[in-house]
């Protein structure tokens, strides 16, 4: 498997991603912008709840691919929980995330979108928290008047309208390190001749070695999208030869993260991305770094979440390297 790769850029935390260069991210006031926006609604009854959030986010046209509550595994492994409800779910929309892609090849790191769901136990609310159009815009330095990405922030908020109609967004004031810049761990990778004449199988190779190697450390794929099948082809869009997500999760990770900030489930699980283009000899790999989660959230480096997120992150690029060189 190792001899049909060869490095042409290697790991490279990058300021722009593929697709969109030029493209620049207007800075931002880092109190008053916010990359992470929590909506909450009074839930006495208690009759919200992550499932009709998902059935709110369904009927706008936002496919939730997976909505997992992760106090079962917490209870399991960690023997407590912080929440009384605590859910990470992915979502997407088929039209804007093809328009976005063929603008932007590099959307996939945003491909699906997540979202946490958590209870305040105290008050007897319910939250959930997604990215802003300014988060999304940051995160793949993505021109934040893009009108697809208005569009797609604007289904976000009506999908929480309609899953909570006494809702509000609440103020966060979280300071934002370095409000101006993206943060993209990006692959590109040289595809030997001989393995471009069967993109699919050296793609289900490399699928192969990448999940081997992931699995047995504790990382988990609670979602997949093969966007050739399930956007592109019925829309007719023919440029790449495959184009395929990841949302990927780390127990380990994301229980000391959601202690402190439950938002962060804005970021997770993260996306990762692999594509090949038409006509191109090479494979784009990626997926965003958690310096985005970091210093959107103002995280503090001493946080135990913080040396996980670091930690997890390193296994990542760590295995990618081993498997391209």
């Amino acid at each position: 498997m190792k001899k049909i790769f060869s490095i042409l850029i290697v790991a490279m935390v990058t300021l722009t991603m593929g697709g969109c260069a030029g493209a620049m991210v207007k800075p931002q006031d880092p109190k008053t912008v916010q990359n992470v926006q929590i909506f909450e609604a009074s839930n006495e009854d208690g009759k919200i709840t992550p499932k009709t959030i998902e059935a709110a986010f369904d009927s706008v046209g936002l496919i939730v691919g997976g909505n997992n509550n992760m106090n079962n595994p917490f209870k399991l492994r960690f023997n407590k929980t912080h929440y009384n409800t605590y859910n990470l779910a992915v979502f997407h929309n088929a039209d804007l995330t093809l328009k976005l892609i063929k603008k932007y090849n590099n959307f996939g790191a945003l491909s699906p979108l997540t979202m946490s769901i958590w209870s305040d136990d105290e008050k007897q609310t319910i939250k959930v928290a997604t990215l802003t159009t300014a988060g999304m815009a940051r995160a793949g330095a993505l021109p934040v008047e893009d009108v697809d990405l208005i569009a797609y922030s604007a289904l976000i908020e009506k999908a929480l309208r309609e899953a909570m109609p006494n809702g509000k967004f609440i103020k966060t004031n979280r300071t934002i390190q370095n409000p101006e810049k993206s943060y993209a761990i990006d692959w590109v990778v040289e595809i030997d001749e001989d393995a471009a004449t069967d993109p699919e199988e050296y793609k289900e190779d490399f699928q192969a070695e990448f999940e081997g190697e992931m699995e047995p450390i504790g990382f988990l794929f609670p979602n997949y999208i093969n966007m050739t099948e399930e956007i592109f082809d019925e829309a007719g869009y023919t440029e790449f030869d495959f184009y395929d997500t990841y949302s990927i999760c780390k127990f380990d990770v994301i229980f000391p993260v959601s202690k402190k900030y439950p938002e962060a489930g804005a970021w997770a699980p993260c996306s990762f991305y692999m594509y090949k283009k038409k006509g191109e000899n090479k494979m784009h790999l990626g997926f965003l770094s958690v310096d985005n989660w970091i210093k959107t959230l103002n995280m503090s480096d001493e946080d135990e979440g913080v040396k996980k997120l670091r930690e997890a992150q390193k296994m990542i690029e760590d295995i990618v390297n081993e498997i391209i060189e």
